[in-house]
């Protein structure tokens, strides 16, 4: 069966005395003359592309973004995208996995699933000129490796975080006034819908490892996104088969067997409750 590509950081990239991977590289470095074309693709590491000057085409988990200055892109592991950019841009590239910045969780992991939750934020030149100041000091860091390196690309990472998370909500979404419990507990749910959306198709399901009623749940996800839980859980299924459907030459039962589904039609009946068409159909359309 194939699957859709999944990209890796080279080995070559592991940080000593640590199980985590970094990458940091230069925009111009990466296109050629004719500038740069990935197709459609996941990875299994943090995708950051800071673009200082930039012109193509971005889309992530089939969402389009034109792409312009003074933007950052923020993809989470087992995302799908494809990226277009045109010569003459510039910026950084960075690639990290999840072991080399929070190995133990805590406020740095809170952090990074927050700020990969907004996937394109398009800034103003000044808070553009902090931010890729930032950035600029852990490409110093990196490319000098002197003493202390990985720490101060660590600290320099929170910063980063907490600049991007200062831009506020993403402006096309719901607008929240969540507390910051609220907004804790969402962002842990939609990791776990990451993890096990595979297996795990019920509201209790997900609130025994939260250790959360359904009310609870409930209530936090109508306070900040205003939708149930179980229209988030819904809706992840349906992304995750839409990867499916637009990045391999699965079939449906395939398709229905890696999203958990012993019956393939009852699969089908709700995909096309969910998008108005059946999966063959939303293929052939926008394959």
């Amino acid at each position: 069966m194939k699957k859709i590509p999944i990209r890796q950081i080279s080995a070559a990239q592991q940080e000593p005395a640590s199980s985590g991977r970094f990458n940091l590289r230069k925009v111009e470095d990466l296109l050629g003359e004719n500038g740069l074309v990935h197709g459609l693709h996941r990875h299994d590491f943090f995708f950051i592309l800071v673009l200082q000057h930039g012109r193509g085409r971005h889309a992530i988990d089939f969402t389009a973004y034109q792409v312009l200055d003074n933007t950052v892109f923020f993809l989470r592991p087992g995302q799908v995208h494809q990226l277009e950019l045109e010569a003459g841009s510039t910026g950084f590239l960075m690639e990290f996995n999840t072991e080399f910045y929070c190995p133990k969780g805590g406020l740095p992991a809170q952090r990074l699933r927050r700020a990969s939750n907004r996937n394109h934020c398009l800034l103003e030149a000044r808070r553009f000129e902090k931010l890729h100041a930032t950035v600029s000091h852990i490409f110093q860091e990196y490319t000098s490796r002197e003493e202390g390196y990985v720490d101060a690309i660590k600290a320099h990472l929170a910063i980063f975080f907490i600049q991007l998370l200062r831009q506020g909500p993403d402006p096309k979404g719901p607008p929240t006034n969540a507390n910051p419990y609220a907004q804790e507990r969402l962002e842990e749910f939609l990791a776990l819908l990451d993890t096990h959306i595979a297996t795990h198709k019920q509201v209790v399901q997900y609130t025994d490892l939260m250790n959360l009623s359904p009310y609870q749940l409930n209530e936090i996800t109508k306070d900040t996104v205003g939708r149930t839980p179980s229209a988030l859980i819904n809706a992840h299924i349906v992304l995750e088969a839409k990867r499916q459907l637009l990045a391999t030459a699965h079939q449906i039962k395939e398709i229905a067997d890696l999203l958990g589904y012993e019956d393939a039609s009852y699969f089908i009946r709700f995909f096309k409750k969910h998008t108005g068409h059946s999966p063959e159909a939303f293929r052939h359309k926008l394959g």
